[in-house]
């Protein structure tokens, strides 16, 4: 089918379907894309590669992040438009055009408002949740990354069973659903948070009559919240999810797109779109041979968290027909940790901020403030290997103490879980554990004289509650998920009580940053900066309008959903 590309005349009075607008992906992007779109007046589809719906979105966080929002006064913030737009400026160092970002802020805490007033999605602004970078100017400490409020899956009816599941990482002992203010509380042993736990347990097992249909919790928290939601809605107006349908090409009659092939069921099927394509089918995290070309070495499929289904075809697609790309050496970086079985990585997104842990290269020295975001993580990992050459793998140290009282990855609480009751191919494959740390460094292989000054120097840091080296715990974003009970500082404890553990941490992602360039109304951009009509990309599908940046939780989802409303409004005329 790739002779057709770049042409419909071979097509032309040949479409099986048509539509006003065609959208690729079932992120939440695409979703709010063809949500905005229906209520515009324009009939559409949404076609989606896997059997489940959702996208990355369903397995992540689900917040966005978007400054100057409704909520803000209410919940105790502050916030202005210079403030955001110096702040971005900073964070996005120049890497991305003036006018995409104020399309961003412009737009972001309209879409917000959209979804609360038009469709079942609802959010909290999160007054202590910092930006990831306080230092720069314009940053604000908290009320700029909006939490999804639960949402029952019940509402969904036969729906709920094509949702994607959410990652286990992010449920309660990988079952019960938590909204992120709920898990900062539980990681932060804030007051009455064992309370909270027995509470949300009490009323996941009280469900009896759900249960008896499905394990999965009918309160659904984070990107599966959003998710279910926005299908919700989708559902309210007959728009059309055809699942199992996955994108081969663009098709373009020289002047502008008029639709899409796709396969289904083994089968071309030919879709116009009157209007225009908005292509949102996430990055290309699982195409091997896209990570040896674009992304920095070593690098794996392997280490990602995202669905088996982002491949770039998309990304590709669109490039066939033209498309300029950019940002392709960038991800969105998370430290992942193997779990044997599993059909993805666990990231460890705040775990590393609890007290009692260090991450070590292979000499056993630090390289990172492990409670820096987690995408900084990564970029350190890469840079520390290319100073030393000897990182990836990283090495995540931790003592009995931590051990009992934090999950880490895929372990939970030894107060919950013993190391007797883990899965007993976890040993020497997900964690490692010894004695001392002499032997614990002889069993991953990493030197143990560094071991033991690294260990010795976090001692000392956790006595004093100042780390030298690295400033852990020194600002509001380290400490929102550090222990409120460690004193004094609550992200740094001693490293002394045996047996010692270790987990080994590769440089995964929670997606790629690169795609199809577009301009600030979501119109993909040729090589020589010139939209390409009747084409638009959104989400990972197009280059990150935060760069080399991640300004906040929900950085991703926000602007993905934020250039989906963007995109609908464009192609609407209006």
């Amino acid at each position: 089918m790739s002779d057709i590309v770049g042409t419909s005349a071979r097509i032309d009075g040949e479409w099986d379907h048509r539509f006003d607008v065609v959208v690729v992906g079932s992120g939440a992007g695409a979703m709010i894309s063809a949500i905005c779109a229906h209520d515009l007046g324009q009939s559409v589809v949404v076609i989606e590669k896997a059997d489940v719906y959702g996208g990355t979105t369903a397995i992540s966080g689900g917040a966005v992040w978007v400054p100057c929002n409704h909520q803000i006064d209410a919940a105790g913030g502050a916030d202005s438009y210079d403030d955001a737009m110096n702040y971005l400026r900073a964070a996005t160092r120049g890497m991305v055009s003036e006018a995409r970002l104020r399309a961003y802020l412009d737009h972001a805490p309209q879409m917000v408002r959209y979804l609360e007033e038009k469709t079942r999605m609802r959010y909290r602004a999160m007054p202590g949740y910092s930006d990831y970078y306080p230092e720069l100017p314009g940053a604000k400490p908290g009320c700029r990354t909006m939490d999804p409020l639960p949402f029952d899956a019940a509402q969904l009816g036969e729906e709920f069973d094509r949702l994607r599941a959410p990652s286990p990482g992010t449920l309660i002992a990988g079952r019960v659903g938590m909204t992120a203010g709920e898990a900062h509380s539980i990681l932060a042993k804030e007051r009455g948070w064992m309370m909270l736990v027995v509470k949300r347990f009490a009323k996941y097992w009280l469900d009896v009559r759900w249960r008896r249909r499905t394990r999965r919790d009918r309160r659904l928290t984070l990107g599966n919240a959003l998710v279910g939601a926005l299908r919700r809605s989708m559902m309210d107006r007959g728009i059309a999810l055809w699942l199992g349908t996955a994108l081969d090409t663009v098709v373009s009659d020289g002047r502008r797109v008029t639709g899409v092939i796709a396969n289904r069921a083994g089968k071309p099927i030919r879709i116009a779109a009157n209007r225009g394509v908005i292509l949102g089918a996430g990055g290309f995290e699982h195409n091997q041979a896209m990570r040896d070309q674009y992304l920095p070495h070593p690098t794996s499929a392997e280490w990602t968290t995202t669905p088996e289904s982002n491949t770039g075809d998309a990304i590709r697609a669109g490039q066939r027909v033209g498309a300029q790309l950019a940002l392709m050496d960038m991800a969105w970086w998370a430290p992942t940790v193997f779990v044997p079985g599993k059909e993805k990585r666990r990231a460890l997104f705040v775990e590393r901020a609890l007290p009692g842990c260090v991450m070590v290269n292979k000499l056993g020295r630090r390289f990172v403030d492990e409670a820096a975001p987690y995408s900084d993580i990564v970029t350190a990992m890469y840079a520390d290997h290319q100073a030393s050459g000897a990182n990836l793998p990283a090495w995540m140290i931790f003592d009995a103490d931590f051990r009992r009282k934090y999950p880490c990855g895929p372990l939970l609480p030894g107060m919950v879980q013993s190391d007797s009751s883990l899965p007993k191919d976890w040993a020497d494959k997900v964690y490692f554990k010894d004695d001392s740390l002499e032997a614990l460094a002889n069993r991953i292989g990493i030197d143990r004289a560094g071991l033991a000054e690294t260990i010795r120097l976090m001692n000392s840091y956790a006595a004093t509650g100042i780390d030298r080296d690295f400033g852990k715990g020194a600002n509001t974003f380290d400490r929102y998920y550090g222990d409120s009970n460690v004193k004094p500082n609550p992200c740094l404890a001693p490293i002394a009580k045996p047996p010692f553990y270790a987990l080994r941490i590769d440089a995964g992602d929670i997606g790629t940053k690169g795609g199809l360039l577009t301009d600030e109304h979501a119109r993909v951009l040729r090589e020589d900066g010139q939209p390409i009509p009747g084409l638009y990309a959104i989400g990972n599908t197009s280059a990150a309008v935060m760069g080399p940046s991640y300004p906040g939780a929900g950085s991703t989802i926000g602007p993905a959903m934020t250039f989906g409303y963007v995109a609908a409004h464009h192609l609407a005329g209006v």
